[in-house]
């Protein structure tokens, strides 16, 4: 979750960015002389902001992820512990085992989270990065299981693919957003009508981009039955779906644990909607991996 999170808000930011930056500097000029929308220039800054956003994002991916979750890197030559260097070991055997030819930086974050997440511009220059809840709440097998999960998605080229989907999402919000902000600006005064629309850009480009955020959503819940499937091939089915189980577990354990904590503030007990999650049902998860 959080590592698409990051690269999401990472993009956004990024994004927004670089349009002021080109607009500025009369790069982002998309309005002709009659004061109508020029479609091609339009459609190349659009292009330029959505790719060159999603790309920034994806170089600085590694980087903000250790800054953001304050990410300690575990250097194989240091002297480690003895579970820092177990978890280095497992973390280099999986990735030897999956065909890297260069070894994931390995890290542990301080969290009450049980989670994971792999992250990085390339696979050799990527991260995998472990809670030290999940360090102490599972057991060797389960660790082995989601350390497999997150070597796949580096193996699997995730982090790149979603990166190009995100850069034609990012190019059909830039696009839209614009359009949508002339003709709203097309329908009030004209001594207010430069003022309307850039606001209207603020607004189309934030709902554009909530909408534009459940593809890349999507995309993310889809790659999690893969990554599942790599992590069962290389640390072994059982291992990957006992881990699945400790993660449903845990998940049910903390739920009611905040039920009975805050049961006094809750507004509603129904489940987040899907359209809106990185991963998919843990025990959908589960069933697909048990009939493959």
């Amino acid at each position: 979750m959080k590592r698409i999170l990051l690269f999401i808000l990472t993009n956004l930011l990024v994004m927004a960015t670089i349009g002021i930056i080109l607009s500025v500097f009369g790069v982002g000029s998309y309005l002709n002389e009659s004061g109508g929308v020029d479609m091609m220039s339009l459609l190349i800054f659009s292009v330029i902001v959505g790719f060159t956003g999603a790309f920034i994002s994806l170089g600085m991916s590694r980087i903000m992820a250790k800054w953001m979750m304050r990410v300690r890197v575990l250097k194989p030559e240091a002297n480690l512990s003895q579970g820092e260097r177990q978890l280095v070991d497992m973390v280099h055997r999986l990735s030897r085992s999956a065909g890297l030819m260069h070894m994931p930086q390995v890290g542990i974050y301080e969290s009450n989270e049980v989670n994971a997440f792999a992250t990085g511009p390339s696979k050799k220059r990527s991260l995998v990065a472990v809670s030290t809840a999940m360090l102490q709440e599972m057991d060797a097998d389960a660790v082995e299981g989601i350390v497999g999960h997150e070597v796949a998605h580096i193996v699997n080229g995730d982090m790149v693919t979603m990166t190009l989907l995100q850069g034609v999402v990012n190019t059909f919000v830039v696009f839209l957003s614009r359009l949508a902000a002339w003709a709203v600006s097309r329908f009030v005064k004209e001594e207010i009508a430069p003022i309307v629309h850039i606001i209207a850009v603020i607004v189309f480009q934030i709902v554009f981009s909530i909408l534009g955020s459940m593809v890349v959503l999507a995309f993310s819940r889809y790659r999690e039955f893969h990554a599942d499937a790599g992590g069962a091939h290389l640390a072994g089915k059982d291992k990957m779906i006992h881990a699945l189980r400790g993660l449903q577990a845990y998940t049910s354990r903390m739920r009611d644990s905040q039920q009975n904590s805050i049961s006094t503030l809750q507004i509603s007990g129904k489940k987040r909607s899907k359209l809106f999650s990185t991963h998919p049902d843990l025990e959908e998860r589960i069933r697909r991996l048990q009939a493959s």
